[in-house]
């Protein structure tokens, strides 16, 4: 095979070519630094590219494989971090000026067992400036998306999905508080998986609401996704919330069987008109719950009534659990700030105590809607965003109080599962028209979210996985990308 097409291939492609020894990590690795030398200017997806280490890695990896010590599906696989992950020794800036010096003395802790399991990382992928507010807060420049450089790739895990489509890795590390692995995979054609709160640790990772933070994969399929979650979840004695139960084996139980699976559809997020949903992204998701039911699925309409105010809800505790976990930095250091961020921060502050305390009574009545639903069903199905990706606008800022409530309301469609800590996918299920992309041609990215009961991601993946077998859009590939 040509170095120049390994990029192409999905991550359990390379694993398995890897593993027999058709391809090298080192080759592996120069493929994708490759790419990113030559793409990245335009997708602007890393902050910081650690070739040199990448190159170590990948040479020590390939002595491992020759000697037969294969460690598994992850060993000597090109990786990119969020860059509010620590990493020892290198960079890591939440995409803020103020955290632009900023080297960590360890690395955390999906770091260390991602080097066990023998994954290279090859750098630190662009954010919103601490994991909040737009992707033009960065102040690195916002990352773009490869399916038409002046749309939004999601927030905020935006350089995750940016490189992960653009072939600029070969699967990614996101984070996701109220919808940031979701919003990027959405946006980017991926796959994003935000984990049960508590399957993974947090420990060594910048948070923005403790009791939301999530670290999870953002991957090109549903198995390369599987792997990658599978070599970083598990019990941390280093993060209490973490749950000292089993990991099972994420990719064993891809099966594409899912007959007899309840699925329930969540009425309240198919409603075109409360959450001003697009009619593109409606039909696209109801096509796909058809190929669910043809694939012998149970499927049936289910009723969340608190879902359409899940994103009010969700950004009155996340937006004061963020400004408090770094008062100091408001206070001080307030021009390090971009203007989105620093205007977001200071209305945190300002919100009262008695909205915070009914919003968190509203969380338990949404945890308790989405865990009652998935006592009679195995699986919720909505979309994931209300609409494809929007165009980035650099001079964005909230100027009406109709804006704020169209923002706030858009998180409708990820917050119930950001409130209950249950397991939610985003998964592509087709595209726009062919006019509403770059030039007139690919379209841009539709998707449909997957969620499933806490602890029990393996059936949420065994069902995108079905889904994503059957309906085949993975195989497109961004404009960017070529």
């Amino acid at each position: 095979m040509a170095v120049k097409d390994i990029a192409f291939l999905s991550a359990t492609e390379l694993s398995s070519a890897i593993k027999a020894k058709e391809i090298s990590p080192v080759e592996a690795v120069e493929a994708y630094l490759d790419r990113i030398e030559r793409i990245d200017p335009h997708v602007n997806s890393y902050i910081t590219v650690t070739a040199e280490q990448a190159r170590q890695e990948a040479l020590e990896a390939e002595k491992e494989i020759r000697r037969g010590d294969y460690r598994g599906p992850l060993h000597g696989i090109p990786m990119g971090l969020k860059d509010q992950i620590y990493t020892k020794g290198v960079l890591t800036t939440d995409a803020s000026k103020i955290r632009s010096d900023f080297i960590p003395k360890f690395d955390a802790t999906v770091v260390t067992n991602l080097k066990k399991a023998g994954a290279i990382t090859l750098g630190k992928l662009n954010m919103s400036e601490f994991a909040h507010g737009e992707p033009q807060s960065s102040a690195f420049g916002p990352a773009r998306n490869p399916w038409d450089l002046t749309r939004s790739p999601g927030v905020s895990s935006t350089g995750s999905g940016a490189a992960t489509a653009a072939r600029l890795c070969a699967t990614s590390l996101g984070e996701d508080t109220g919808g940031s692995i979701r919003g990027p995979a959405a946006n980017c054609g991926l796959v994003g998986l935000r984990p049960t709160w508590g399957r993974v640790s947090r420990y060594g990772v910048d948070g923005a609401g403790w009791s939301f933070d999530t670290i999870g994969p953002i991957s090109r399929t549903v198995e390369d996704c599987a792997i990658t979650i599978g070599g970083i979840a598990g019990y941390d004695p280093q993060d209490p919330s973490t749950h000292n139960v089993p990991v099972p084996d994420y990719q064993a139980a891809l099966t594409g069987d899912i007959k007899g699976l309840k699925v329930g559809v969540v009425r309240e997020l198919l409603d075109p008109e409360e959450l001003e949903l697009d009619p593109q992204m409606r039909q696209s998701v109801l096509t796909a719950i058809e190929v669910l039911a043809e694939l012998g699925a149970d499927v049936r309409q289910v009723s969340m009534p608190l879902a359409e105010k899940s994103g009010y809800i969700t950004r009155a505790i996340t937006h004061v659990d963020r400004v408090s976990l770094r008062p100091e930095y408001l206070r001080e250091q307030p021009e390090g700030y971009h203007y989105n961020t620093k205007i977001h921060f200071t209305a945190a502050n300002l919100i009262p105590a008695q909205v915070y305390y009914k919003a968190q009574k509203l969380r338990t009545m949404v945890r308790e809607q989405v865990l009652g639903l998935l006592k009679d069903v195995d699986i919720l199905i909505q979309p994931t965003s209300g609409a494809p990706a929007n165009i980035i606008n650099l001079d964005q800022k909230v100027d009406s109080q109709e804006h704020a409530r169209k923002a706030l309301s858009a998180g409708g469609f990820r917050g119930p599962y950001s409130l209950s800590g249950a397991p939610a996918l985003s998964i592509l299920c087709g595209f726009t028209s062919a006019t509403d992309g770059p030039n007139g041609n690919s379209g841009l990215p539709l998707a449909m979210q997957i969620a499933g009961r806490p602890f029990d991601e393996a059936t949420v993946l065994r069902v995108a996985h079905a889904y994503e077998q059957a309906a085949g859009w993975n195989k497109r590939v961004p404009p960017e990308a070529v």
